[in-house]
């Protein structure tokens, strides 16, 4: 826009949130800042095609926890449009819907560098990158070769950006698997969320591939 007030720049943070941890406030903490975003929109997968049987807690479970994480964010909200609709979601029909109820602020689908490498896997990567720009959070010192990818996606050229982060060494399958052997969460999950998966019995009674196994 010329002369005017510019758009705002908006973050995607998508991911299955099963449960939101420390490391992922961390990192979108440091991607806000890096990237000056007026907001981030943290996006809980529906049904994502490739991790078929990994969610393990309900959609109302992991909006919850999302909601207790970020109640005194002021700077992050929540959209239910992934879990909201029908079918696989992929992240390109997810942005696809995003850009065009927010238009006109520019958006930033925010990744790990390990999804970087995988994107010319992903489902439609040219509606992806149409949509949104990417910012991807990679570890310092670590090489990432855009080239290679703009060559099978030449779209990708001047719509990336490689952001160097600091890592917190916290995953939520590790969390899931403390949670049934009884271990202390202190320090991985805000207290909230801890509360939470105590209050509700969360990850108890399930492996991590959706299958039962004897609660504990």
């Amino acid at each position: 826009m010329t002369g005017g007030t510019p758009s705002p720049r908006v973050g995607v943070f998508g991911g299955t949130f099963d449960p939101v941890h420390n490391g992922h406030l961390h990192v979108a903490r440091e991607l806000r800042e890096a990237l000056g975003l007026d907001r981030i929109f943290w996006v809980p997968a529906g049904r994502p095609p490739h991790k078929t049987g990994q969610i393990v807690s309900s959609d109302r479970d992991r909006l919850q926890m999302l909601r207790l994480a970020l109640r005194e964010s002021l700077g992050d909200e929540i959209s239910s449009v992934d879990i909201d609709r029908s079918g696989p979601s992929y992240t390109a029909d997810m942005l696809e819907l995003l850009h065009d109820t927010m238009a006109p602020a520019t958006l930033v689908f925010l990744m790990g560098e390990d999804s970087l490498r995988d994107f010319p896997t992903w489902r439609d990567p040219d509606r992806i990158i149409r949509a949104a720009e990417l910012a991807v959070a990679a570890r310092p010192g670590i090489d990432i070769d855009i080239e290679s990818i703009a060559a099978q996606f030449p779209v990708v050229r001047g719509r990336v950006r490689v952001i160097p982060t600091t890592e917190l060494a916290v995953s939520s399958s590790e969390i899931r698997e403390r949670v049934r052997d009884a271990k202390s969460l202190y320090g991985l999950v805000p207290d909230s969320v801890a509360n939470y998966i105590r209050e509700h019995h969360l990850y108890l009674d399930r492996a991590d591939n959706g299958t039962l196994i004897p609660a504990r």
